[in-house]
């Protein structure tokens, strides 16, 4: 006569608990896989556009590169070569202080007219919309477009500028060829550039702020100017620190607003890191790639510890 057997009871010397957990760990083996699955593409991106080009950049910057050399891949190690020529070079100082210059000028106007805008448009009037819509459309100029555009405004001799000046009886500037106007030209037009992009984040952020706090303030008889010091700007600190990182990420490799107004000149008196960088690698017959990738890593040193401070003080006042 033939025994029978419990199938539940014949699968394993565990029962059905071996299955389980068995599927379990399947199930978690095919989670993590699926996810790495999709950060795959993102990872390899990373990999191929920033990574790679940084190292290539901080080799370029520590070899003695020449055209020859480049091709070939045999320029000798010459460690920190490259920067200590850059340092010494008489444009280091200058093309320092317009740098400055440019980014800090640039970032107080745009943060500032755009904060102004962002608390105008926020009243919600007629035409609120129409205008905002308008307003956007500096950003969205290719800047190409946009500093030809100044280029031909700012003109000596056919500027709009300069016409509109002597209309009221004052005499040509030039803007563009002078040493001390060139620099506050390409300024001026970046800040017309950036003006929209502040107006877009801040403008939000005021979205985000409850009209109750504004309405519990002026039954306290607050005025308009109170209520903006002592609601408004604190409530958009987080808002207004990330604009303003943005702001100086971007401004800081700002490229072809300056080389297409004034290449730089009059005599360098325009001239920026970002530019100063271009000149030294593809600015002549004679490319110098060592130095002009030492002063391109110059700038995303200056951007990184920027960036690092903000997620520091983040830290310290509890937003992460």
């Amino acid at each position: 006569m033939l025994a029978v057997t419990d199938p539940a009871t014949s699968q394993s010397p565990r029962g059905v608990a071996e299955p389980a957990a068995s599927r379990g760990r399947k199930r978690r083996t095919t989670g993590q896989l699926t996810a790495w699955a999709f950060l795959l593409p993102l990872v390899v991106y990373l990999l191929a556009c920033y990574a790679y080009p940084l190292y290539r950049n901080l080799d370029l910057s520590l070899r003695d590169y020449t055209v020859r050399s480049f091709v070939q891949g045999d320029a000798p190690f010459v460690g920190l070569s490259n920067y200590r020529t850059i340092i010494a070079d008489p444009t280091f100082l200058p093309a320092l202080l317009h740098t400055g210059v440019f980014t800090l000028g640039s970032l107080v106007f745009q943060f500032s007219i755009g904060l102004a805008m962002a608390v105008f448009f926020h009243q919600h009037f007629r035409l609120s919309a129409t205008l905002r819509a308008l307003l956007l459309t500096p950003w969205l100029l290719p800047l190409i477009v946009s500093s030809s555009t100044w280029s031909w405004m700012l003109d000596s001799e056919a500027g709009v500028v300069n016409a509109a000046l002597s209309a009221v009886g004052i005499g040509p500037v030039h803007w563009l060829t002078a040493p001390g106007w060139s620099l506050a030209s390409v300024t001026i037009a970046n800040i017309w550039i950036g003006v929209p992009f502040n107006l877009v984040l801040l403008y939000s952020g005021l979205q985000g702020i409850p009209s109750q706090i504004y309405e519990a303030a002026a039954i306290d008889g607050a005025g308009g100017w109170v209520r903006f010091r002592h609601l408004t700007f604190p409530l958009l600190r987080q808002v207004s620190a990330i604009t303003l990182l943005l702001g100086l990420v971007y401004t800081l490799k700002v490229f072809d607003i300056i080389w297409i107004m004034t290449r730089g000149g009059p005599a360098n008196a325009s001239t920026t890191f970002a530019t100063w960088s271009y000149q030294l690698g593809f600015g002549s017959m004679l490319p110098r790639f060592g130095p002009g990738a030492a002063v391109g890593n110059l700038l995303i040193v200056a951007a990184l510890a920027v960036g690092l401070g903000y997620i520091r003080s983040r830290s310290r006042w509890g937003d992460v």
